[in-house]
């Protein structure tokens, strides 16, 4: 993600072609298409590469300093950048996503208004204008390695929250006490991957679905 340019789609793709290169190479020269020792070189010098690399502090810088001081110093740090050198080096992120999750009982509950069709619009009339599809009848692509670990920690402990942070109302916990069930609807996933980064346990995988899947963004 190319912060300052909002943008990712673009490298998203990009690395998916490399990747494929890639693997095509270590088949046809019968290596396994684990062996990609060389995907690693290829994306830092490619494009992607040379997008990423002058903003790579931006974010940092604006989550341990804040709006104000972390955007001037991302934006001269970015300058530094165009002169070949950096003040701050690479810096890291202080923690992954699902580590900064707090328990439900520490939290307030946010009561939102309800979507008014003009301004804001309920998750499932965006769903429809992704125009996602996928097949009803194929294996679901979004894994849940331990289904009583999804209960006792995702629901129990944090309130069910996959069903608040999915932009797409794929996950719902249906019933009540010990009677709750994770329900997984898959057919409206737009892939953004929110669950195999946000899970505070890391329980869930997305996968590639079947037959190339997924959101289709005709009007953009």
């Amino acid at each position: 993600m190319n912060v300052p340019r909002i943008k990712g789609s673009h490298n998203a793709m990009l690395s998916g072609m490399l990747a494929a290169e890639h693997i095509a190479q270590a088949i046809g020269a019968g290596r396994s298409h684990d062996e990609l020792s060389g995907y690693e070189a290829a994306w830092r010098s490619s494009d992607i590469g040379r997008d990423l690399w002058p903003v790579r502090n931006v974010k940092p810088l604006w989550s341990k300093l804040g709006t104000a001081m972390g955007v001037a110093l991302g934006g001269f740090d970015m300058w530094t950048n165009t002169l070949g050198f950096s003040l701050f080096g690479t810096l890291s992120h202080g923690k992954p996503d699902d580590a900064t999750l707090k328990p439900a009982a520490q939290c307030r509950p946010i009561a939102y208004p309800k979507p008014d069709g003009k301004i804001t619009f309920d998750r499932l009339s965006s769903v429809f204008l992704s125009n996602t599809n996928h097949e009803e009848n194929q294996p679901v692509h979004l894994i849940v390695g331990d289904m009583a670990l999804q209960k006792a920690s995702e629901h129990d402990v944090y309130g069910g929250l996959s069903a608040r942070y999915c932009p797409a109302g794929v996950y719902e916990w249906v019933g009540e006490g010990s009677d709750v069930r994770f329900v997984i609807n898959a057919q409206n996933c737009v892939h953004c991957k929110t669950c195999d980064i946000k899970d505070p346990n890391r329980n869930i995988t997305w996968v590639t679905p079947e037959g190339g899947g997924g959101p289709n963004y005709p009007n953009m």
